[in-house]
């Protein structure tokens, strides 16, 4: 059955028209509260891709020499129009994504915000002049835009990581071509669509939706005429793709896998640990890349932060997110319960103890319950792998040293979470954890204007803050006298 959904374009979104893909091909997107079909969008080839390619070449030298106040104003009006139309985009992520309508609120009021603070940005592309130390020359430095930007989204946010891409790419004088997840592509349209209605010329940003994922990246990296390369996704897949931009040596952002640590000190403030819990865990059911994937609880206070967290996460409604009551929706498809189902059972397998939920619901749908384990071994599966789901596996620790020898025991290092009311002690263990962010008495760390990424094989580069603007630049030295 097919569902009525807010209008939203459905073509490819090339030199500023909508598309059919070569051969009218289209794919089916879901909805994962009911499996139901919403819509069908096109599915592009790799002559379509290239089409979108040709046309941001084309487009991107103007574009580049706009002055940074024009570019500004662009984004600007970006921000203010997806403000204006939040109800609708909020509804559109709920239906193809299945997060909660507050959820889906919250992250459209976080999207925007990259469009308004690259907004500010495009006009404070610093550069630099001094005098060589040897007092030869002077000694010039500019940041200029790298060119054509290909631009990969995941489903788990489909308008925030677009516009944390988008926003900076545009501020930086790129034009671009977004690859939006195949899972939920209409929030992407709809973003492209609020683009080109803000003044965004035709060319400057193109949206290119596929199921041909590989076949499509390959000839769009391949192509000489792309310079850069922002991934967010699984580090599966981000290895591959960096192998494939190292022949031509494209410049690449990869924003991969998780497997956030969260640390609880028998000094805490528990209720304010439980609370940073349930939003490091539980923002969009778990399926984030920032999520608490393994809690590591001081043994004098694992019993009581068991119990609370339990009770929490046993007591929220679960149900389709267009409910305003419902407080946690499905997962995102079949594939990605079955991987939750799969460590859960492992753990309770090998002695982990259920507090709550770890039991599949009947009826349609992907959903799967909020579940707390507790006595898990510290070398169970589930700690190993990122979750993607409402499962909260906890371990008790008696030592630091201890609990941050087996946090940093990970390939990952995106994000981690310490709640202590020592200071001196959680900046001290905030500086031995090997992740790129840290939340010290804080369940969430992202800010558009903080620079997000990871350690080890969490990623490469930055996004958000000024460092997001210099991925989408090359620095430019001028040796000059006068």
């Amino acid at each position: 059955m097919t569902q009525a959904i807010p209008h939203t374009p459905n073509g490819l979104l090339i030199n500023g028209d909508w598309r059919p893909a070569s051969g009218d091909a289209r794919f089916a997107v879901d909805d994962p509260a009911t499996g139901d079909v919403l819509a069908t969008v096109a599915d592009a080839s790799i002559d379509d891709a290239l089409a979108a390619l040709a046309a941001a070449h084309t487009a991107q030298p103007a574009w580049a020499a706009l002055a940074p106040r024009q570019r500004s104003d662009v984004l600007r009006r970006a921000f203010e129009l997806m403000l204006a139309r939040a109800d609708a985009l909020a509804e559109l992520i709920v239906r193809e994504n299945g997060k909660p309508i507050a959820e889906a609120r919250g992250e459209i009021a976080y999207a925007a915000e990259f469009f308004r603070w690259y907004s500010e940005e495009a006009v404070r592309l610093d550069g630099r002049l001094t005098t060589a130390p040897g007092g030869a020359n002077r000694m010039m430095v500019l940041h200029q835009p790298i060119g054509v930007a290909l631009l990969v989204t995941p489903w788990n946010f489909p308008a925030a990581m677009a516009t944390r891409k988008i926003g900076p790419a545009l501020a930086a004088g790129c034009s671009v071509i977004l690859k939006p997840a195949g899972e939920t592509p209409l929030t992407a349209l709809a973003i492209g669509a609020m683009l080109a209605e803000a003044g965004v010329p035709p060319g400057v940003v193109n949206i290119v939706t596929t199921t041909r994922n590989a076949e499509v990246g390959s000839a769009l990296l391949r192509d000489p005429r792309v310079r850069k390369l922002s991934f967010t996704g699984s580090t599966e897949v981000g290895r591959a793709l960096l192998a494939q931009a190292a022949e031509r040596v494209v410049k690449c952002s990869m924003e991969l896998g998780g497997n956030a640590p969260f640390i609880v000190f028998a000094d805490a403030d528990v209720e304010a640990a439980i609370e940073g819990a349930m939003v490091a865990k539980m923002r969009h059911n778990g399926e984030t890349c920032t999520a608490a994937n393994r809690f590591y609880v001081e043994q004098s206070l694992a019993a009581e932060f068991t119990r609370r967290l339990s009770a929490v996460m046993g007591g929220l409604k679960m149900g389709n997110g267009l409910d305003p009551s419902v407080q946690i929706g499905p997962l995102v498809d079949a594939a990605t319960r079955a991987k939750v189902t799969r460590l859960v059972d492992a753990a309770v397998g090998a002695g982990a103890r259920v507090q709550t939920g770890g039991a599949l619901p009947s009826g349609p749908g992907f959903f799967y319950p909020p579940t707390v384990l507790d006595r898990v071994a510290p070398d169970s599966p589930i700690l190993a792998e990122e979750i993607f789901g409402p499962v909260a596996p906890i371990v008790t620790f008696t030592d630091t040293d201890e609990v941050v020898r087996l946090a940093n025991a990970t390939e990952q290092g995106l994000v981690s979470y310490v709640y202590t009311r020592d200071l001196t002690r959680g900046l001290r263990v905030a500086e031995a954890l090997e992740a790129g962010m840290v939340g010290l008495n804080r369940g969430v760390v992202s800010d558009p204007a903080a620079p997000f990424g990871g350690m080890k094989q969490s990623g490469i580069g930055r996004e958000g803050g000024h460092e997001g603007l210099l991925e989408f630049t090359e620095t430019k030295y001028i040796a000059v006298a006068w």
